[in-house]
This record gives C-alpha cells, structure tokens and sequence, in this order.
C-alpha cells in the first residue's frame, strides 16, 4: 500500500526575494487603488506582517520611489533617442517607429493606472518622467523638423515643443481610452498609433512650422 504523499514545505523567501515580491504585488495595488492605498492592505494581500514591508522599503515614499523605477526609469530604451536622430529615414518614419516601440512598452494596465494615478497626487512621478520624454524625444524631434524643412539652428522654442507634445497627448491617449476608460480601440493597437502619427504628419506644413519657430 503507497503511503500518501507527503505536502511539501514551503520555501523560504530570502529577503531580495520577498524585497521583489513586495514590489511586484505593490505594482499591481497601486494600480487599482492609486497611491492613497495603505501599505496594511498590501501586506494583507501579500499575507505578510505590515512590518515586513517596512523591513524592505523605510517608509511608504519610498517604496512608491522603487515603483516608479521598476514601472517606467527602467523601462525606458535608449535606442530610442538614436532613433530619433537617425536622419537615414525621413522624421515621420522615425516618429512611427519610435511611437510603435513606445507603445508595446508602455500600454499596460500598471503602467498606464498608476501613471494617470500619481498625476493627481503630489508625489511628481509623471513630471519626472514627462521631462525626460521633453529633453530626450519632445526637443531632438523639434530640432529634427527644422532639419528636414531647411530652417536655421537655434533654441526650440515652447511653440515648437506644443506641436509634438500635441502628437505624444494624442498617442498617449489611446491608452487612457482603453485602460482608464475601458473603452473599445475599433482597429488593432499598432495601427491605430501608426495611423495617429502619420495623420499628424499630414497636418504639418511648412508654414506652420517657420511660423512657430518665429
């Protein structure tokens, strides 16, 4: 007669182990919640001590510091800012490819939620991140335009900079429709950010642009 098998005992977690685990269950949290969610009711969720979490991250900002990390510092690619320079293609395939790339980083639920989430907070996340989407892609992009339109050198002025937040707004919010307002995106996700950037480009004109840059 087999003997009945015996449960296993549970591994214990070493502490970079738990360390990520909190981390990973405080992402998903703070993107149903927000940031007002209290660290007690992640730790219930996690099924540890509320003084396990405070072991691993000294205080609440702190762990929503790694969260902003984990979420969008880490993901940014630097290819991207290659990309944007890369003069071999015309800066509306440039724009589509970077967009298209962007995209398949970014449009998932945490990073969208929690995005929308700390803008109507006081932590500053998105205003950290939305400088370097500025200095990184938002200006190069400007710069990039004069190039291609034959226009002078010089400082990209907040005219110039408005045109292309105009484009990142309009890219960005495809995703608001469908994770904050859970709305139905008709057409596939890469063709309707393609679409949207290309549309933008056949609006552009070079009068509007040597006007702005005024």
């Amino acid at each position: 007669m087999s003997m009945p098998a015996q449960p296993q005992k549970r591994k214990n977690m070493t502490g970079e182990e738990r360390e990520q685990q909190i981390l990973e269950e405080a992402v998903r949290f703070f993107a149903e919640v927000g940031f007002e969610g209290q660290t007690r009711e992640l730790a219930k969720r996690l099924s540890i001590t509320h003084a396990a979490i405070y072991r691993h991250f000294p205080s609440k900002d702190a762990l929503i510091e790694r969260v902003y990390e984990h979420v969008y510092t880490k993901r940014w690619r630097t290819n991207w800012e290659t990309l944007i320079l890369d003069r071999t293609k015309s800066l509306e395939q440039r724009m589509v490819e970077f967009y298209l790339d962007y995209a398949d980083c970014v449009f998932e639920y945490e990073w969208v939620r929690i995005f929308i989430s700390s803008g109507m907070k006081s932590y500053g996340l998105p205003q950290r991140y939305l400088a370097i989407i500025r200095n990184k892609i938002i200006i190069p992009a400007a710069a990039e335009l004069r190039f291609q339109l034959n226009q002078p050198e010089g400082p990209i002025t907040e005219e110039e900079q408005e045109v292309f937040w105009g484009l990142h707004g309009s890219v960005f919010y495809i995703a608001i429709r469908k994770f904050i307002y859970d709305t139905h995106i008709n057409e596939d996700i890469p063709t309707t950010v393609a679409n949207t950037v290309r549309v933008f480009f056949k609006g552009l004109t070079s009068s509007d642009i040597s006007h702005r840059a005024s």
